[in-house]
């Protein structure tokens, strides 16, 4: 085992704060083809595993049936930032379904993004459940449930059947773990979360990226493709890197510093932890290793600018 990836936050030429990284990344059989820290500690990937959240969205034949495009695709696996246009495709989604924002389990959440928060309050309006972040994948589980046939009420509980039979299993298959005796935590969105190894968690993003074309796998990922601003949205990390990144590369973060990739030219999975759980050292971290790999334009350390706009520091990886 190597040593943790390092991430310093410098400031006036002086290191103010030192980030500790576990990562792996992972071919399309599961092997770690290089690692930093412990690639084995257990983890909740939180909105990182969003894709494989909406596998049964596709393979059910939900979306077909309720004739999705990539920017429903898209939404079901974003972390969005509530912005207008993130709002609007929402909206119409659940409209499609004769459902409205009461049916989203997720809460109420503000919009994340700065500019679409203070729209919202200039217009007089007030935030709903579809601008939560997680919106697009609570719509895409009542898309399910509805070509189904399921009951709403409750699908936030581990065990209804959209969860059972359906969601759990997918993360079961596509990360090889076996769940039957965990006990998942709770996210931030009310949904299950359940801790797996951080190799795991890889491998699932590599397995995404090792589907034939048309499989569920491979029609999410085109779609984050396509739509990278419904992923996340204005001056977002995964929006900017799966714009940038090559070998199809797609990007997803969790809340408290995960970080996945998939680079599916080259079989290869990427998951990342931030020990203090810094996003700022997750954003780094993921575009050092795209690029360690030749996926990503040669980084430059990531500006630090204060509330002035001013750079009084950076946010580096070390080794």
């Amino acid at each position: 085992m190597s040593g943790p990836l390092l991430v310093e936050v410098t400031r006036g030429g002086r290191v103010e704060s030192l980030h500790e990284v576990d990562a792996a990344l992972v071919d399309t059989s599961g092997r770690i083809l290089e690692e930093w820290g412990d690639a084995a500690r257990p983890v909740m990937p939180r909105s990182a595993i969003k894709p494989i959240q909406a596998l049964p969205l596709v393979s059910t034949g939900a979306a077909d049936a309720f004739g999705l495009s990539d920017v429903e695709l898209a939404l079901a696996c974003a972390s969005h930032g509530g912005e207008p246009a993130h709002v609007d495709a929402i909206t119409g989604w659940l409209a499609r379904l004769d459902l409205d924002f009461s049916a989203l389990a997720c809460g109420v959440q503000v919009p994340s993004s700065a500019p679409a928060a203070a729209g919202l309050a200039a217009a007089g309006g007030e935030a709903t459940a579809v601008h939560n972040n997680c919106s697009g994948k609570h719509t895409g589980f009542l898309t399910v449930m509805r070509h189904l046939g399921l009951e709403l009420d409750g699908y936030l509980d581990p065990g209804h059947r959209l969860q059972a039979d359906h969601v759990t299993p997918s993360i079961e298959r596509t990360c090889g773990v076996d769940l039957e005796a965990a006990h998942p935590g709770v996210d931030g969105c009310g949904i299950p979360v359940w801790s797996m190894p951080l190799d795991r968690l890889a491998s699932g993003w590599a397995t995404l990226g090792a589907e034939p074309d048309g499989s569920p796998a491979h029609r999410l990922l085109s779609a984050m493709r396509s739509e990278p601003f419904l992923v996340a949205g204005s001056g977002r990390a995964c929006t900017r890197l799966i714009g940038a990144a090559t070998g199809g590369t797609v990007v997803k973060t969790g809340a408290e510093g995960v970080f996945c990739a998939v680079v599916p030219a080259a079989g290869l999975g990427v998951a990342l932890k931030v020990r203090d759980g810094a996003g700022r050292a997750a954003e780094v971290a993921v575009e050092w290793i795209l690029a360690r790999c030749g996926h990503l334009p040669d980084t430059t350390p990531s500006q630090l600018v204060n509330h002035s706009g001013v750079c009084v520091g950076e946010v580096r990886v070390v080794g």
